[in-house]
C-alpha cells in the first residue's frame, strides 16, 4: 500500500527534482500531486511516464494526503508549513525557515535518523541546507571514530544553488561574453561567468554570511555541537554540484589510510581517491549521481591529527530533493506516515 503525497514548489528546480526521485527510488506512491503558488497552476511538470497539472496551495485540501515534500521559499514555508502540518500530513521542507527551530529535527538520514521521532511537535521536519549535507555526510564516520575537534570549509557552490534565475544568469552571461556583448549581472551581485564570488547569501555583522552561518549552525544541530567550524562560501561558474575543501583536526589519531577504509564503507559516501591526474572527482561528474564524492584524502602534517580531503555532491540531488525523499523513506521504514504517531 502506498502513499498520498503532495509535492509544494513543484515547478522550481528542486521541485521537479522530487518527483523524478520518488519514482527513480520507487517511493511507494497511491497518489501524487503538484502543488504551487497561484501563478503556476496548470503549469505541467512530469512523474514518471505521467504530466501533472499544477494545483494551487491556496485551494489544496492537505488533509488528504499523508506527506508532503515541500521546496519554498523561508517566507513561503513560514506562513504554509505550520499550517500544512496542523492538517494531518508530515512536512519534509527543504527552505530554510525551520532548520534552527528546536521543535524542528533538521535530518540527514546517514548521519541522524533517530531524530525523525522529535517531529511530533509541528509535524515538520527540515532539509539541511546543500552544503551542510554533503558536509555532515563525510564527517559523521570519521568523527565516529576519533572525535573532530575543529573543521576548515571552502565551498565551491554551483549556480543551480541559487534556482533557475542563478542558472540562466550564468548562460546568458557566457553566451554574451562570446557572442552578444556583455549582461549586467541580476541574481548576483557581479559577474559569475568566468569569474567566482565569495559571498552567497547576506552579511551579518561578524562579517560572515548567512549561507556560512548556516554551516556552522547546522552542523552543530546536526552532528555535534562541540565541533569549531569557520567556513568561506563561494560562488563558482557551474550548473550544478556543489565542491568543498575540506580541513579536519581530530583529538584522537587518524591517518589517511584508516580515513579511506572509514569513508569507504560508510552510508551515502564513496571514495574515489588515486594519485594521478584523473583520480578524484570533479561537480561535473557529480552531476545526476546520488553519493557524497570524497577525494584527495591526505594527512595534514601542520597539526598533529589533521587530515584535508575534498566533497563533491549534486547539490539538487543529495543537497536538496534525494535527501527528502531518503527522509520520506526512513519515515516509511520505521512507520510513522499517516495517522501513525510520531512520538
Amino acid at each position: 500500500m502506498g502513499y498520498r503525497v503532495a509535492v509544494v514548489g513543484a515547478t522550481g528546480n528542486v521541485g521537479r527534482e522530487m518527483l523524478v526521485i520518488l519514482e527513480e527510488l520507487n517511493f511507494p506512491v497511491d497518489e501524487i500531486h503538484a502543488v504551487a503558488s497561484r501563478k503556476s497552476i496548470g503549469v505541467e511538470v512530469n512523474f514518471g511516464d505521467r504530466s501533472l497539472y499544477c494545483e494551487s496551495i491556496d485551494q489544496f485540501d492537505f488533509s488528504k494526503v499523508d506527506i508532503v515534500l515541500m521546496s519554498v521559499s523561508g517566507a513561503f514555508s513560514r506562513e504554509w508549513a505550520e499550517k500544512i502540518g496542523r492538517a494531518g500530513p508530515i512536512v519534509i521542507d527543504n527552505s530554510s525557515a525551520w532548520r534552527m527551530d528546536p521543535e524542528v529535527p533538521l535530518i540527514v538520514p546517514e548521519v541522524n535518523p533517530d531524530d525523525v521521532h522529535l517531529a511530533s511537535a509541528k509535524n515538520i521536519i527540515a532539509n539541511p541546507n546543500c552544503s551542510t549535507i554533503q558536509l555532515v555526510v563525510a564527517l559523521k564516520p570519521l568523527h565516529d571514530v576519533a572525535g573532530i575537534k575543529r573543521v576548515v570549509v571552502s565551498t565551491y557552490q554551483s549556480v543551480s544553488g541559487a534556482g533557475k534565475a542563478g542558472m540562466d544568469e550564468l548562460w546568458d552571461q557566457t553566451k554574451g561574453i562570446f557572442v552578444l556583448g556583455p549582461t549586467p549581472p541580476k541574481k548576483f551581485p557581479k559577474q559569475i561567468a568566468f569569474n567566482v564570488i565569495p559571498f552567497i547569501g547576506a552579511f551579518g555583522d561578524d562579517g560572515y554570511t548567512d549561507e556560512e552561518s548556516k554551516m556552522w549552525n547546522e552542523t552543530h544541530k546536526i552532528l555535534d555541537p562541540e565541533i569549531a567550524l569557520t567556513v568561506t562560501c563561494v560562488r563558482v561558474p557551474v550548473m550544478v554540484g556543489h565542491s568543498e575543501a575540506v580541513n579536519i583536526e581530530f583529538h584522537s589519531p587518524m591517518d589517511e589510510d584508516e580515513a579511506r577504509d572509514i569513508l569507504r564503507d560508510a552510508p551515502g559516501v564513496m571514495v574515489v581517491d588515486r594519485r594521478d591526474e584523473t583520480g578524484y572527482m570533479t561537480a561535473k561528474e557529480a552531476q545526476g549521481e546520488f553519493a557524497v564524492y570524497v577525494s584527495r584524502i591526505r594527512n595534514d602534517p601542520t597539526v598533529e591529527y589533521g587530515l584535508n580531503m575534498w566533497v563533491v555532491s549534486d547539490n539538487l540531488r543529495k543537497g536538496a530533493a534525494l535527501n527528502a525523499v531518503q527522509i520520506a523513506q526512513l519515515l516509511d521504514e520505521r512507520g510513522l506516515i499517516g495517522n501513525k504517531v510520531l512520538a
